[in-house]
């Protein structure tokens, strides 16, 4: 079973060798070798670039794309054009989701072939969310509230950080998803997967606040509201028409 991490990344030149030497170290820890990593840079203005190209030349199973279109959801749509893992999904550089969540994954699709999507929660009851500033917790609670209220969300976390799924689901849904570039991609592929009837785990995680996002809070909330006036109207009005 072969397994494609992606890691978008904008601007990371402070984490992203920590972040991939981090998960390669853990991935040969537990003695799973048979994966890839896509290093998927959105526009990096910093030294992003010339350090994923060194880390590919350190790690043979670490790659790098590079787009010149800002977005987790551009960054994600190329590295599942570039992926060739039976499982596909993508984690965040920062790492802020607990490393050991990658391993107890993989043993899940294998073990589990009725599970098909394996969405990480920071909400969960068994979660355990550290360091979580207040207006942020504010703007994630909110947020559910109205994927809930008016896309009748299941899951108990939109946007972890933490997503894998098998490869024909990943693809369908990206087939099904809209072109949006930005963060509200993954919480659209959420979605479509629950109404699709993807067999969805809602996965309790451990998970560290990392104070050096480079996430611009309000320009994100405004983005969120737009698209889910868009997604309300095409679930629940268009299919009346």
């Amino acid at each position: 079973m072969e397994l494609t991490i992606i890691f978008p990344v904008l601007n990371e030149k402070k984490r992203l060798e920590s972040g991939i030497t981090r998960t390669v170290e853990y991935l040969k820890k537990i003695a799973f070798d048979d994966y890839e990593i896509i290093i998927v840079d959105n526009g990096s203005e910093d030294e992003t670039p010339q350090i994923a190209k060194r880390l590919c030349e350190t790690y043979p199973k670490v790659r790098f794309e590079k787009i010149n279109v800002r977005g987790v959801g551009a960054a994600f749509r190329r590295g599942v054009e570039q992926s060739r893992g039976e499982i596909v999904g993508y984690m965040d550089i920062d790492l802020s989701t607990n490393i050991k969540h990658l391993g107890e994954a993989i043993h899940i699709f294998r073990v589990n072939p009725e599970v098909e999507y394996i969405n990480g929660s920071r909400f969960a009851r068994e979660s355990d969310t550290q360091g979580r500033k207040w207006y942020r917790k504010i703007t994630s609670q909110g947020l559910l509230i109205l994927l809930k209220l008016f896309l009748g969300m299941k899951s108990t976390d939109a946007i972890c950080g933490f997503t894998f799924a098998r490869r024909d689901k990943v693809l369908e849904l990206v087939g099904a998803n809209s072109h949006d570039n930005g963060w509200f991609y993954m919480i659209e592929f959420l979605l479509r997967a629950e109404k699709r009837g993807i067999k969805v785990l809602d996965y309790p995680v451990e998970w560290q606040e990392d104070y050096n996002t480079t996430v611009k809070v309000f320009k994100t909330i405004c983005n969120y509201m737009v698209q889910i006036s868009r997604l309300w109207v095409e679930f629940y009005v268009k299919k009346h028409v």
